[in-house]
């Protein structure tokens, strides 16, 4: 939700749209000077203008990080950290981006403000989000959900881990529901509304503790018919 980010990604192609939980203490930046009178409502959040010189100085330099991060020749952090050495929170550069991320993100908050559909969309994509988040949680729970170790091997023992257990978790979710979607006195009351809202990231049904013995000869006993 920071005005850099906001940059980022206007400047990678793709809207941000976060949730933003203290909308009530967001300002809208002015785009130019000399418009304060034409908004007399907004007046108590409205601030300053936007330093679109800085931005046309620094554009082809801020094109210049995107396309790193786009290419996979740099990372975030390693930006950031190049950006704040030294404590140069005044790299013009980085002064760039957070004006641009204040237009951008002044853009945001008045379409969030006006669009009832859009907010609604946010909060069904970031709900689906949440729950996959809170699945993974519930999968990897060992040591608090962390990954302790720095050794390149064990990460990716653990990741590669983690995404198998995903995998075979929406896979018989799938497979369960579908069972009980062939039989009609279910499948004949679902409404559209039912069908929007079914989804394989479930596992309230699921026990992680204990002993689980890995039978490669067993099948786990769905009905073969619904494959």
């Amino acid at each position: 939700q920071s005005e850099v980010a906001f940059a980022f990604c206007h400047l990678l192609g793709f809207n941000l749209m976060p949730r933003l939980k203290n909308i009530g203490k967001a300002k809208l930046y002015r785009p130019d000077a000399g418009i304060s009178d034409m908004y007399p409502n907004l007046q108590p959040i409205l601030t300053r203008n936007i330093n679109w010189e800085l931005i046309r100085q620094q554009y082809d330099q801020m094109v210049k990080y995107a396309t790193a991060l786009r290419l996979g020749t740099a990372e975030t952090e390693a930006i950031m950290k190049r950006f704040q050495r030294n404590n140069e929170i005044k790299h013009p550069t980085y002064l760039a981006f957070m004006e641009l991320g204040k237009a951008i993100k002044t853009i945001f908050l008045c379409e969030y403000l006006r669009s009832e559909e859009l907010r609604i969309e946010i909060h069904e994509g970031l709900n689906v989000i949440e729950n996959w988040n809170s699945a993974n949680g519930f999968i990897f729970y060992g040591k608090g959900g962390e990954i302790s170790t720095n050794r390149y091997e064990d990460q990716e023992i653990a990741v590669l881990t983690l995404h198998l257990l995903q995998n075979c978790l929406v896979y018989v979710n799938t497979l369960m529901i579908q069972k009980v979607l062939t039989q009609s006195k279910w499948y004949d009351i679902m409404t559209q509304e039912d069908f929007r809202a079914l989804t394989p990231l479930i596992y309230t049904h699921i026990n992680p503790y204990g002993n689980f013995d890995l039978n490669m000869e067993e099948r786990i006993p769905i009905d073969i018919a619904i494959n």
